[in-house]
Order: C-alpha cells, then structure tokens, then sequence
C-alpha cells in the first residue's frame, strides 16, 4: 500500500464525542463506499483505520468517535495539519448488486459509510429505505444529510427520547436484502430478519492491509481478513456463531 500524505481541511464536533474531518490528499484512492483509511495519529506508531463517509479524487471525509488517546489526539488536530494517511483500504460495497429499495441499517459510527452509499445508490438511480439507530438524541448526526437524499428514513433511540424508542431490528419484520453496518451485535440480530445482503464488519486492525492476518475471521469459504476480503461481506457466508 502507498503512504500518502492528507492536509486537513476541516476537523469538527458533530455530537458529543463524535467529529467530522475533512482530508485532502494527491489522489485518493477510494473506488466504492464502505471502504476506510488508515490514518495515522502524531506520536503514535499505528494507524487508526477509519471508514469513509464520502470521498472524491482529491478529498475525502471521515467521521470518527473518541474512544481513546489516539482519536483524542486526532479530534485536537487544526485545519492545515498534516496527517500520514493510506486511502481506498479494503473492500466497500458492490453498489452495482444492490436492488432498488433496499435497506440501509446502520448504528452509532457505522452511520457515515451509510451516507456515501445512499450517494451512490441515487447515482444508479435507485432508492432505498434508511433505518438508523441511536441511544440518544443526543448522540444524532448527520440526521439533515441524509434526509436531504432520502424520504423514506426512520430514526430510532433506545431510549426514546427522539424518533422511535427501540433498535433498528425493530424497523421491520423481514428484509429481502440489505445493506448493514454498526456494532456486532446488531449485526448479528439483524441476519435472520435479512435475506441477503451486505453487511460491513468491525475488527481491530494491526496493518490494515492484510499483511498480519491479525483481523482474520471464519466463512462458508474459509478465513478471510476484515481489512482485506471486508469489512464488507455478503452476510450470507459469515459465520456467525464464531464471532
């Protein structure tokens, strides 16, 4: 993979630990949403990989939650800093084999991809039904955004406190294809509901390109890599079980 160097054009809070920032680079390599960067945090040895709510050929956007001493830094950082990046890591969506009206099911920080895909999805001009899942209303972002792309959008907090009080499995009894990303656990409630689809996994990541294997999870077609063969998969083949 090409080291790349990415200046930052705008880094803000969305919601309470959670920021936006904007990158600009040579040429990004993006080429399907659901894919992520490897960003790298100054002062730290490893990078943080981060997935892509949207890009373009020279800039792209990440939307990232604070979980620790590295995403802190990274939330401090100013606008013309300049941050040690790889782009277009991993393999995002096949745009292409999803039909009209499908779901988009998303949770808390796997929301952003979910925004790029309902971009490209308007592209090929086709619909979908977006369900989104939050805690609180106060954890919401990017809310306005995806309103402004799609009319048929259902918004649910576990505690009720904005939208429908519950979690997205709740949305629907039963999906012929979907598209999902969000926690493992809401993962894994979601496959019976869901027929076939796509679904984006989370895993640590050491390399972020395959070399460690360290991201390694068990199929119907054998181990494959997270970083590598995902995060996006047909969720027909994962086994669920053993993760």
């Amino acid at each position: 993979m090409d080291r790349e160097v990415s200046r930052i054009i705008e880094n803000k809070k969305l919601a309470e630990g959670i920021y936006k920032m904007t990158l600009e680079t040579e040429e990004s390599k993006f080429t399907r949403p659901g894919q992520f960067a490897m960003i790298g945090v100054p002062g730290k040895f490893l990078r943080r990989p981060i997935s892509v709510c949207y890009y373009d050929s020279d800039r792209y956007t990440i939307i990232y939650k604070v979980v620790g001493e590295g995403t802190e830094i990274l939330s401090k950082m100013e606008p013309g800093e300049i941050v040690d990046s790889i782009t277009g890591c991993g393999n995002g969506y096949d745009v292409d084999a999803i039909p009209d009206g499908a779901y988009l099911i998303a949770g808390g920080i796997g929301i952003p991809p979910m925004l790029g895909l309902m971009k490209e999805l308007i592209m090929q001009g086709k619909s979908a039904k977006v369900v989104l899942g939050f805690n609180t209303k106060d954890d919401f972002f990017l809310i306005d955004e995806f309103r402004y792309l799609c009319e048929n959008i259902e918004i649910l907090t576990a505690d009720g406190s904005n939208g429908r009080q519950g979690f997205v499995t709740d949305a629907f009894a039963r999906a012929e294809y979907a598209c999902a990303c969000g926690p493992t656990g809401m993962l894994k409630a979601l496959d019976p509901k869901v027929e076939k689809g796509q679904f984006s996994l989370e895993a640590r990541m050491g390399c972020g390109f395959g070399a460690c294997m360290g991201c390694s999870i068990n199929t119907l077609e054998g181990p494959m890599r997270v970083c590598k063969e995902g995060p996006v998969f047909d969720k027909e083949i994962i086994e669920w079980q053993k993760l």
